[in-house]
């Protein structure tokens, strides 16, 4: 990574503490290669989905104390240590461009940053919380000895309440703050309430904090949201005005024939442009310049943006790896067995009509391709089940290509991956479809009958149907997935071909074991 000016950690000069956590208060001047934007915000993002999960299967404090340092261990570091804390403000500032689009996307980033920062606040030194506590400039103020005195027995009260709370000494550290500053505290009774304050112990101050680092964020995306479409815009357009300039030059160069003075000129248009440091970029060649930033300097940032919210971070599946490929004649009994409820629905609907639209096909098919239906198969398949309602010859014309071009035989030869969790969650489905993730596009009643005929009993379908009704609908699939096979999956289930692969797994084991 290429850094204009390194971030230092803040120092708080009472008392010499130093905290590698930072506050996000404003984009630091980084100049960051593109790979990096991406690569980091990819690896926080991990971090978070990681955290999202762990809520949703409702793990307790203590296993999600160890899950947030897993994670983070797991996906924060770099191998230059300097260059920790970099990624850390670069990730965190990527993706709250990414997430600061829609109400939705706002309120998940919200809570998993903030879940993410009270974890990380409360492994900080005592002294460290201090440092941070003055940064925010809370409004908290120490209790004096003598208040702490008057008040020890009411202190001791509320403490004796709480399990795992220290019974208060003369050591003791407390804080008094406007109670409406900790309604976590307040509506927990985890505080003493006097005159209007909350008298808080140093060990629950990471609420106070955790609370003002939720308001700012809260702030801060709605600011990133109202701005970042017109900056965008802006810089796009004085990108364009820098290129026309740049490739009027270069013809001038070829008038002029001084290569030299017009290269020159350039750069000191690109300095005082003051966009992107594009100096070094300019000893190209100037054609090749010219040639790639009109079609690939105002798109290479956007499809970032656009695809990360909903980007998938595990295997692509795109071979069969586990199980090698199978056979037409298993489909009926795979598809009973181990095909996840949104394969499941395509194949039943596929041999009832006969037919799918293009996102459906897309789906199932990329699928099929991914547990190891080769090309030859797929293509039989296929036409065996369309022939019966729009004949050989026309499948032949119509749906022949767009098989072997998922199987890259076509077009530009790409080999197709099959569709994952997120993606299928994110499409909308529209009349006559029959793709998508029946945990957010079936009606309740549809849903309920669908899963029943997977054999999830009507206690598990209520498990299920609550984690739709909070729209967790890859929990969802890994409750059905449990209450199917009768294993845990504490992964989750964040593809289709993952479904098939653990359902494989587990139905073999048990094959191997019953021999």
């Amino acid at each position: 990574m290429e850094i204009v000016r390194p971030h230092r950690a803040r120092t708080n000069h009472h008392n010499d503490a130093v905290s590698t956590l930072p506050l996000y208060r404003s984009a630091p001047s980084l100049e960051v290669r593109l790979e990096d934007f991406e690569l980091f915000a990819m690896d926080r993002l991990r971090v978070l989905k990681g955290i999202s999960d762990g809520l949703s299967r409702g793990k307790k404090p203590e296993e999600m104390e160890k899950l947030v340092k897993d994670l983070w261990k797991a996906n924060m570091g770099h191998q230059d240590a300097s260059e920790v804390v970099n990624k850390d403000i670069i990730s965190h500032f990527v993706l709250r461009l990414v997430y600061c689009r829609t109400e939705d996307l706002r309120k998940w980033f919200l809570s998993m940053e903030t879940a993410l920062f009270r974890h990380r606040f409360g492994r900080e030194r005592s002294d460290a919380q201090r440092a941070l506590m003055a940064e925010f400039d809370l409004p908290c103020k120490p209790v004096s000895s003598a208040e702490f005195e008057n008040l020890k027995e009411k202190l001791s009260q509320v403490a004796r309440s709480i399990i795992g709370q220290q019974t208060p000494t003369a050591d003791s550290i407390y804080y008094k703050v406007p109670f409406e500053e900790v309604p976590e505290l307040v509506a927990g009774r985890r505080v003493f309430i006097h005159k209007g304050y909350a008298y808080v112990a140093m060990n629950q101050v990471v609420s106070l904090v955790v609370t003002q680092f939720r308001s700012n964020l809260s702030k801060a995306l709605i600011l990133t949201n109202r701005f970042s479409f017109k900056i965008f815009t802006s810089i796009m357009f004085r990108l364009s005005a820098l290129v026309f300039l740049i490739s009027f030059l270069y013809a001038l160069s070829e008038v002029m024939h001084d290569f030299v003075l017009v290269l020159c000129a350039t750069k000191c248009i690109i300095a005082n442009a003051n966009i992107y440091k594009l100096s070094s970029v300019v000893a190209f060649t100037y054609r090749k310049w010219t040639s790639t930033i009109r079609e690939q300097e105002k798109d290479r940032l956007t499809p970032i943006v656009e695809a990360l919210c909903i980007s998938y971070l595990g295997p692509d599946y795109s071979q069969p790896k586990e199980f090698g490929e199978i056979s037409i004649n298993d489909l009926d009994q795979l598809a009973e067995s181990s095909f996840p409820l949104c394969m499941r629905h395509l194949f039943v609907k596929l041999r009832e009509d006969h037919h799918l639209k293009h996102g459906g096909r897309m789906q199932l098919g990329l699928f099929l391709k991914g547990v190891g239906l080769k090309l030859e198969d797929a293509l039989a398949f296929w036409k065996a089940e369309f022939s019966q309602k729009v004949g050989a010859e026309r499948f032949d014309k119509e749906y022949a290509y767009s098989i072997r071009h998922n199987y890259g035989r076509e077009g530009k030869r790409t080999d197709y991956t099959p569709y994952s969790c997120q993606k299928i969650i994110s499409s909308t489905p529209g009349v006559g479809d029959h793709h998508g993730c029946p945990y957010r596009h079936f009606s309740e009643e549809n849903l309920r009958a669908a899963i029943g005929r997977m054999g999830v009993g009507s206690r598990a379908i209520e498990d299920v149907m609550d984690k739709v009704r909070n729209r967790h609908y890859q929990l969802a699939c890994t409750l059905t997935f449990e209450a199917v096979h009768g294993s845990s999956c504490d992964a989750g289930i964040n593809h289709p071909n993952q479904y098939f692969n653990d359902s494989q797994k587990i139905l073999q084991a048990k094959v191997n074991a019953a021999l």
